[in-house]
C-alpha cells in the first residue's frame, strides 16, 4: 500500500500545530494535522493571551473577540501574605478559553482544507530527505516536511529519546473554571506557598483559575481541596474568590510532571513548535502566545525552504534554532529567574515590597516576557 503524501505533517493539534496548519494551507501547501484528542477539549493552561498575536491571528482569519474572548488591560500581583500591587498591561492581551480558542482555530483549519487525522504518532523515521510517519491506527504517511508540536511530554519524546524525558519533573498543574465576581478586563497572579495561581476571564464569563505547586509539597495533603484549604487559602485574594464562586467543572483538570528543562528546537530534522521546542514558564505570562509566535516562525521558514527560497535543510534547521533561541532565550530565562523567587516563600514578599516602592518596574519585566505585535 502507498504512504499518503504531504508537504508538511504537523503533530499535535494545539495552537502551534493548528496555527501552523493554517498558515501553510493559506499557502497552498497539502498539510496533515495529526492529533489525538477530539475537538473541543479543556486543557490545563492560564488562558491569558498576549496581544502580541492578534495581528497574526487576524490576517490568518480568526478574530477571538467574534467568540467571546476578553479584553484585558491590567495586572493585579499578589503575594502569600497579602500584599498586593496593581499595574497597567504595556500592551494588553485577552481572556479565551483552550477549548473554544482551539476548537474555532480547528474549524478554520478545515476550512483551508488542511486534512485532520485523529490518531496517535508512534514513530517518525527520516530516511533518504523524507519524513515516514506512522500511527497507532496503522496508517502510513510521508512528508518533505513534519513538525512536533505535540506539546509538554509524548510517547515520541521517548522514541527519540530526548534528555528532558529521563527526568522526573517537581511539578503539577491544577485548572479550574468558575462563576463569580471577578473583573473581565484584569489577570491576576496569586503566590501561596510553594507556588503561583493565574486567574483571568474567558468567554461565558467564565474565570479561569491554572495554579502550579511542587507535587512533594502537595502529596502531604489529602487531595485537592484539603491542599487548597490548607496552602492555597492563606492567600485572602484566593480564599475569597473559591469561596464566592460556583464551580463550573465537576473536578478540577490536573497535569503532572510538567518540565521546564531545556529542549532542543530541533529534533530527528522535525520542527518544533510551542512546548514541545521549551517548555514556557507560567511566569511568563504568555506561554498561549508564545507557542503562536514559535509556530509562526516555524512555517514562514518552511515556507522559504518549499519555495527553494533556503537552499537546504540543514539551513532551514540552523535559521530555525536561531531565530527560535533570538526570540525565546531571552523571555525564558525571565521566566525561570522569577519562577525561583516566587518559590522562596521568605523572599517573594520582600520582592513585592521593592516593587510597590518603584513601581515602573513591573511592566519592564513584563515587556521582557512578551514580544512586541507580530504579523505575517
Amino acid at each position: 500500500m502507498t504512504d499518503l503524501q504531504f508537504d508538511v505533517i504537523i503533530i499535535g493539534g494545539g495552537l502551534a500545530g493548528l496555527t501552523s496548519a493554517i498558515y501553510l494551507a493559506q499557502n497552498d501547501f497539502r498539510v496533515l494535522l495529526i492529533e489525538k484528542n477530539s475537538y473541543p477539549k479543556h486543557k490545563v493552561c492560564g488562558e491569558y493571551v498576549s496581544n502580541e498575536v492578534l495581528p497574526y491571528l487576524e490576517a490568518l482569519g480568526f478574530n477571538p473577540f467574534e467568540f467571546g474572548a476578553k479584553r484585558i488591560t491590567n495586572f493585579e500581583l499578589t503575594t502569600h501574605n497579602n500584599k498586593t500591587i496593581k499595574v497597567k498591561l504595556p500592551l494588553g492581551g485577552f481572556g479565551m478559553s483552550r477549548y473554544q480558542m482551539d476548537f474555532q482555530l480547528y474549524q478554520l483549519a478545515l476550512r483551508q482544507e488542511v486534512s485532520v487525522l485523529e490518531d496517535t504518532v508512534l514513530d517518525v523515521v527520516f530516511e533518504n530527505d523524507i519524513f515516514h510517519v506512522q500511527t497507532k491506527a496503522g496508517q502510513r504517511f510521508t512528508s518533505k516536511i513534519t513538525m512536533g508540536a505535540f506539546g509538554k511530554r509524548s510517547n515520541l519524546d521517548l522514541t527519540f529519546q530526548r534528555p528532558f524525558i529521563k527526568n522526573k519533573s517537581p511539578y503539577l498543574g491544577v485548572k479550574i473554571h468558575m462563576s463569580g465576581d471577578f473583573s473581565e478586563n484584569k489577570v491576576a497572579l496569586h503566590n501561596f506557598k510553594g507556588g503561583y495561581c493565574g486567574v483571568s476571564k474567558v468567554e461565558n464569563d467564565h474565570i479561569n483559575l491554572c495554579y502550579i505547586t511542587n507535587y512533594e509539597a502537595f502529596k502531604r495533603y489529602k487531595g485537592i481541596d484539603a491542599f487548597q484549604n490548607e496552602v492555597l487559602f492563606k492567600n485572602l485574594a484566593l480564599k475569597e474568590l473559591f469561596q464566592k464562586s460556583k464551580a463550573e467543572f465537576d473536578k478540577p483538570l490536573t497535569i503532572s510532571q510538567i518540565s521546564f528543562e531545556t529542549k532542543n528546537p530541533i529534533e530527528n530534522h522535525m520542527i518544533m513548535c510551542g512546548d514541545s521546542a521549551g517548555m514556557i514558564n507560567p511566569l511568563c505570562g504568555n506561554g498561549m502566545a508564545m507557542a503562536i509566535r514559535s509556530a509562526q516562525l516555524a512555517s514562514g521558514l518552511i515556507i522559504d525552504y518549499l519555495q527553494n527560497k533556503i537552499d537546504t535543510r540543514v539551513a532551514l534547521e540552523r535559521k530555525y534554532a536561531k531565530v527560535w533561541k533570538k526570540t525565546f532565550s531571552l523571555r525564558l530565562k525571565v521566566g525561570h529567574s522569577i519562577a525561583y523567587l516566587f518559590r522562596q516563600d521568605w523572599l517573594a514578599p520582600k520582592l513585592l515590597v521593592v516593587l510597590r516602592k518603584v513601581p515602573f518596574l513591573i511592566p519592564l519585566i513584563i515587556k521582557m516576557t512578551h514580544g512586541k505585535p507580530m504579523k505575517i
